[in-house]
């Protein structure tokens, strides 16, 4: 009778996790991109501890907030990427706050639930919006709601960190769909409109990435969506001149917390 109790016990939880899952998962499809919402599966709740930590440990200049195509530049779990990000910004203080399939909504959340709080950076290099994208192009309904939740990340920067400059990166060209790049272009049009070229820049890297009309150019990236090492160099190369003018060149030490990675990807410590 008592393993009857537990097996009933465990479908129920089961079900109701299941469920909840997905209805998460349905409301992202038209979520509002200006609301916070958390992702709730346990390896994002614990990547979210892991950079709470890290924005305690301080000492951070230049923080780097996005998705998987942030996360990775800067991220243990791909060390070619991070000795790459080590060689551009080190002496710059620089510490990486992405996450991989965030969309602005989720972004949000993270810097209302502490991700932002004391960090005090000088500058603030957002990229984000490409999951709210998708493969989707959507109309003038998907460019107003990504646009709306970009300028709410703008607002919560500069409520958190009133100091720092905010490079607002515009969205990369995404090649898993070509249909999608007007929809791209749009979007980066908005954040261009939001710079004010002083405590609010635009940064459009994508002459470097890609053609006229979106494709990419080869060795830029290995899937058609997040950049390989050449693809990281363009960016670089674009932020490093934003970076001396606001902090001056790169010192001989670096005072940024260390590296992080993907929780999933630690190795066993079980045995």
């Amino acid at each position: 009778m008592k393993c009857r109790v537990a097996l009933g016990a465990a479908f129920l939880a089961t079900a109701l996790f299941t469920s909840s899952a997905c209805a998460q998962s349905n409301e992202g499809l038209n979520a509002a991109a200006e609301r916070p919402m958390p992702r709730i599966d346990r390896n994002s709740q614990m990547a979210h501890e892991q950079l709470l930590e890290k924005a305690r440990m301080g000492g951070i200049d230049v923080y780097f907030l996005g998705d998987s195509i942030t996360r990775r530049w800067g991220a243990i779990d791909y060390p070619e990427f991070l000795a790459n990000w080590k060689a551009n910004f080190f002496g710059w203080n620089a510490a990486n706050f992405g996450w991989g399939a965030d969309r602005i909504e989720n972004m949000l959340w993270r810097l209302e639930n502490g991700e932002l709080d004391g960090v005090n950076p000088k500058i603030i290099v957002v990229l984000a919006g490409t999951n709210n994208v998708g493969t989707d192009p959507g109309g003038e309904a998907k460019v107003e709601n990504i646009t709306r939740g970009l300028k709410a990340l703008v607002d919560v920067c500069q409520k958190k960190a009133p100091g720092a400059v905010i490079v607002l990166t515009a969205l990369f060209p995404r090649n898993d769909d070509l249909a999608v790049m007007p929809t791209i272009k749009r979007i980066n049009d908005q954040l261009a409109a939001m710079a004010d070229g002083k405590k609010i820049r635009y940064l459009n890297v994508n002459d470097g990435l890609a053609d006229k009309d979106g494709k990419l150019f080869d060795g830029v990236s290995k899937d058609k969506l997040h950049p390989g090492l050449k693809g990281y160099q363009v960016w670089a190369d674009g932020l490093k001149p934003i970076f001396t003018e606001i902090l001056g060149p790169p010192a001989n030490t670096d005072h940024a917390p260390p590296p992080t990675g993907d929780p999933s990807a630690r190795p066993s410590r079980s045995n």
